[in-house]
């Protein structure tokens, strides 16, 4: 399934955050959507699951624009996973699973034994079956995450929006939570993922997408996109690009400050206008 944006504009009542975004995304693919705070990923989210209005073009799933749709049919079609999720009551992790199967119930109905098994299958295809009747508030903070996609999996959905999955998460929980994302684009899913690092975009996307002030800066391959000079627009730092092989001698592209930021005395403006440094000052006294 492909999911394609038409000069997609989005917001919040007459304030528009997105302007005029045309991009698509198949089948089988991982794209990468950086952007500082600020910038519209999750407003352009939003827009995508139908919990805002689109204010200008369109959404289409195959062609076909989902504006009409409910918002069943669209959790038949698209999956999501926040940032994290706590959940009010400390439901079991196969309960938590099984929400994702919602949008195939019927009105009053309770999960089938085939709802079940396709959770149950889920959590096997994440490696997480052990944690099948442990209370979802009471596991880490990467397990939860795993269980969320394990739910969004429920759904079996075509296409899965990662609104920052790792946003949350220590060095660890992250990597085991990214190892995931080519596996489920394997599984012919189209993968959505915003994200702040651009390591992520250069190891686990086919392509990147750079959003800057609610307008594309740039689309394309991760190796072609991502550069020091549009880094440095989007999020005002100057980094250098460079690469690095790993234990299994292969090329990874990392981002790494262009100078020591932290060696650099901190310079700040008196109100007459006279700049001053604070370590000196001290030191002076």
């Amino acid at each position: 399934m492909e999911l394609e944006f038409r000069n997609l504009s989005c917001g919040y009542g007459q304030r528009r955050v997105v302007e005029g975004i045309s991009l698509n995304i198949n089948a089988g693919e991982v794209v990468g959507l950086l952007g500082a705070n600020g910038s519209g990923k999750t407003t352009l989210i939003k827009t995508i699951l139908g919990l805002l209005p689109a204010q200008g073009g369109e959404v289409l799933l195959d062609g076909k624009n989902i504006k009409n749709w409910t918002s069943a049919q669209i959790a038949r079609v698209i999956g999501y996973i926040p940032q994290m999720h706590t959940p009010p009551f400390p439901f079991q992790v196969l309960d938590v699973v099984l929400m994702g199967r919602t949008a195939h119930f019927k009105p009053f109905a309770s999960p089938s034994p085939k709802d079940v098994k396709i959770a149950e299958q889920a959590l096997e295809i994440l490696n997480i079956s052990y944690l099948r009747d442990r209370v979802y508030t009471e596991i880490s903070g990467g397990e939860r995450q795993l269980v969320l996609i394990a739910r969004a999996l429920a759904q079996e959905p075509r296409i899965l929006i990662m609104d920052e999955p790792t946003a949350s998460l220590d060095f660890g929980n992250q990597i085991k939570v990214l190892s995931h994302v080519k596996q489920l684009a394997g599984m012919n899913i189209a993968i959505l993922m915003s994200c702040h690092f651009p390591e992520h975009a250069f190891i686990y996307s086919n392509r990147a997408v750079l959003l800057n002030k609610g307008r594309i800066l740039h689309s394309g391959t991760p190796a072609e996109t991502i550069t020091a000079e549009r880094l440095k627009i989007l999020y005002g730092v100057e980094v250098d690009i460079v690469t690095v092989k790993n234990r299994r001698n292969q090329e990874l592209r990392v981002c790494i400050p262009s100078k020591n930021l932290a060696s650099q005395p901190l310079r700040l403006v008196e109100r007459g206008g006279n700049e001053y440094s604070p370590l000196v000052a001290a030191n002076e006294l």
